[in-house]
């Protein structure tokens, strides 16, 4: 009996927090979608796809699925220098949009579950991007 009390509390408890993230990332990517129409749709484009060699994609782009870092990092510092996206090199800068670390947070959230890209349900937090210092 008290196996079954423990296992129908875990249920109970798992059941009540898993929805409360999914509820949050919906609500971030939400609030990204007008981040980024309002600083990153101009060079990446409406559906992520980018200019070839001038801006990368960011629609099923490695940069940003395998190094979650270094894409905050180009959000919160902009970014400067030689950059492989999809195989391609692209050498141009993207300028710090000034946003804050919470719509940093909010447009990664975003574009990392938009055009073809899967966080698998990971989510981008404002301390996550807070915590990403300035390489020098």
């Amino acid at each position: 009996m008290k196996l079954v009390f423990a296992l129908l509390s875990g249920i109970l408890f798992c059941s009540a927090i898993v929805p409360k993230q999914d509820d949050e990332l919906a609500k971030s990517i939400e609030r990204g979608k007008m981040v980024y129409s309002e600083n990153c749709i101009t060079c990446h484009m409406g559906t992520g796809e980018g200019v070839t060699a001038t801006f990368p994609p960011l629609a099923k782009a490695d940069y940003l699925m395998n190094t979650p870092e270094a894409a905050i990092r180009a959000v919160k510092f902009g970014l400067a220098g030689k950059i492989k996206v999809n195989g391609v090199d692209y050498d141009n800068m993207m300028p710090n949009p000034g946003i804050d670390n919470d719509e940093i947070a909010d447009v990664l959230n975003y574009i990392m579950n938009s055009w073809g890209n899967s966080s698998d349900k990971k989510m981008i937090t404002e301390k996550m991007v807070e915590e990403v210092k300035e390489k020098k």
